[in-house]
């Protein structure tokens, strides 16, 4: 029976260990180990820095928007995003599908302190700038956005067309 009531507490306890935004800034990461496997996402996966084909940099506002707001590139590209917190607000900037965006979203309101570590992602205090590195390996539109809570909904987000080669 300890057991099972330990198990239990244990796991009550999970998701808020887990979602912990903290003060750090997640914009730093390490480029992909060599061999390592690369997680590959509907909308591509992590970029090596060493194949970078174009820098996009990206602000994001206290007005809840973005500027630009719309990007192309091509498919196969490796971008490096500059993102910009050009507020006085924490903002974040997180790439992605719709329907994933819109299910992050949600467990943000829930877990407005969520921690992200992902290299889709970065968190910003106000006046910092971070870097992600993408390859969007496949055509499409897909979107990047603001998902702390309030921000998304008030139209804190932008598009990426990704044009087949």
């Amino acid at each position: 029976m300890k057991h099972l009531l330990f198990l239990s507490l244990f796991l009550a306890t999970v998701p808020f260990v887990a979602y912990g935004h903290g003060g750090k800034n997640h914009a730093k990461r390490q480029a992909p180990k060599r061999g390592a496997p690369v997680e590959e996402k509907a909308f591509g996966r992590e970029g090596d820095p060493s194949k970078v084909t174009r820098t996009v940099r990206i602000e994001g506002k206290d007005i809840m928007r973005y500027t630009p707001s719309a990007i192309a590139v091509k498919q196969g590209e490796t971008v490096r995003f500059v993102v910009k917190n050009g507020g006085k607000q924490l903002h974040e900037t997180v790439l992605g599908t719709k329907a994933e965006l819109n299910e992050h979203y949600e467990l943000m309101k829930k877990f407005p302190d969520m921690e992200h570590d992902e290299p889709h992602m970065v968190h910003l205090k106000p006046g910092e700038t971070g870097e992600m590195f993408w390859q969007f390996t496949k055509a499409g539109e897909f979107y990047f956005a603001c998902l702390i809570p309030g921000h998304y909904e008030a139209g804190m987000f932008g598009t990426i067309k990704v044009v087949a080669r």
